[in-house]
């Protein structure tokens, strides 16, 4: 790994919302090993209101959540930080189409410990990514996922079957 990427992942901040703490611990337990600086929060709420005090250079949320779910809380957050880039996690199979526009990323949560970091890495304009970076989304048959853009805003392309589970 080059030097310059170690020190971009060091300079990294997280913010993963889950309302599930075990899995909010394993996230950032996970997360912290690979260098990032990692903020956690138990709900959109909480979220919203550590998002407004400072910025984060992706932000990771748990689809299904009381209250406020994935979705609403991406659309509240393309509210108060348009750029932030938003990876989305769930481990439900379908998640509705419209959860999918307004974020940047989906991971599912099975596919979490291969797929969430180049997720990350290619979010943040990492120079140096590995080679299954873009086996970070995820789809069905049915799905629309994202395909990057400049900063983080996603162009949605579709993804065949082949890319299903790798």
């Amino acid at each position: 790994m080059a030097l310059s990427h170690v020190k971009t992942l060091l300079k990294t901040a997280l913010l993963c919302i889950d309302d599930d703490q075990d899995v909010l611990e394993c996230e950032k337990t996970f997360l912290e090993a690979f260098g990032y600086t990692v903020v956690t929060a138990s709900s959109g709420r909480e979220g919203l209101e550590l998002a407004g005090h400072r910025s984060f250079d992706v932000v990771i949320v748990d689809y299904c959540m009381p209250e406020m779910n994935g979705q609403d809380f991406a659309i509240a957050m393309r509210r108060l930080r348009p750029l932030a880039p938003i990876i989305m996690l769930s481990g439900m199979v379908d998640v509705p189409g419209q959860a999918w526009k307004v974020v940047d990323a989906f991971v599912p949560k099975d596919r979490l410990a291969s797929r969430l970091v180049p997720a990350i890495e290619l979010l943040c304009g990492a120079e140096t990514l590995p080679s299954s970076s873009y086996q970070a989304l995820h789809t069905n048959d049915h799905a629309r996922a994202p395909d990057f853009g400049c900063r983080g805003r996603p162009q949605t392309r579709h993804l065949g079957k082949n890319n299903f589970r790798a």
